[in-house]
């Protein structure tokens, strides 16, 4: 028990310190589909969490709102607390984190970066389901495909999926213990692109504002958070419902970078 709480508590560390000043800006469309940036891209982007600030979720209304928000739910609040398949999902969630000695907290924000909760997601480069998995990387941690099933298919499995996303993410925290940054930038950009710049968060935008993203959506579904303790979760079907990533810097498909295992898998517009 000493072990995973001191784990945990590293983990918590690293990844508070390497959003210190990770900015988070969104709005929600006409849809009702939630949208996220580290930069203010456009005049929809309302600013919702200040990097260098405590973030309480209960407060996700634009800081330039004079209106006080303590105690009212915002649309943003609503989505990433009430989301049917965060609640769907969340026994798998927790057993994958158990399995691997992770915090559920981590594989929540992962998921919700990388599919926006969409089991059937697929990302313009073969990434696949909740936590989008290229069908290399599955491979490589042991799913094969057989006469009914390619890997492609089993990765829309969300057991399969997350477990196997969890397995990688263990991975990567042994590779580079107390150093959750390293661990989000190569599940993004891949290990090979970490060693390349001698184990360093590479000068990609896209990884340095995804590892941003991914820490602030840690933050939200940390136990003491308020976020967390008040999420109340909804039953309507969520088909229609998404989170679109909007990663300034996203390199292009003829991008040389160097990727060995994990494409960055952001779900885009």
């Amino acid at each position: 028990m000493n072990i995973v709480r001191t784990s945990l508590l590293a983990l918590s560390l690293s990844l508070l310190c390497i959003a210190a000043h990770a900015d988070v800006y969104g709005y929600i469309d006409a849809n009702g589909d939630a949208h996220f940036a580290t930069e203010k891209l456009d005049q929809r982007y309302q600013l919702f969490a200040r990097g260098d600030q405590v973030l309480n979720a209960a407060r996700l209304v634009p800081l330039n709102n004079s209106e006080e928000a303590t105690g009212k739910e915002t649309p943003l609040f609503r989505y990433l607390s009430q989301h049917p398949n965060l609640k769907k999902y969340e026994t798998l969630l927790n057993d994958a984190a158990n399995e691997f000695n992770l915090d559920p907290a981590l594989l929540k924000a992962v998921m919700a970066a990388e599919s926006g909760f969409n089991p059937n997601a697929v990302s313009p480069k073969g990434a696949i389901g909740l936590m989008q998995l290229m069908p290399a990387t599955a491979e490589r941690f042991g799913l094969q495909a057989d006469r009914k099933k390619s890997i492609a298919q089993k990765l829309t499995d969300p057991k399969t999926n997350i477990r196997i996303a969890a397995r990688y993410l263990r991975l990567l925290r042994d590779m580079y213990p107390n150093q959750q940054h390293l661990v989000l930038a190569s599940y993004n950009a891949g290990e090979g692109a970490i060693q390349k710049y001698n184990n360093a968060i590479p000068p990609y935008p896209e990884t340095r504002n995804y590892v941003k993203l991914v820490t602030q959506f840690y933050k939200l579904y940390q136990p003491t958070s308020h976020f967390a303790d008040n999420a109340v979760f909804s039953s309507r079907r969520s088909d229609s419902k998404r989170i679109h990533m909007i990663i300034p810097g996203r390199r292009d498909s003829n991008s040389s970078a160097d990727i060995s295992s994990a494409y960055p898998i952001t779900s885009i517009e």
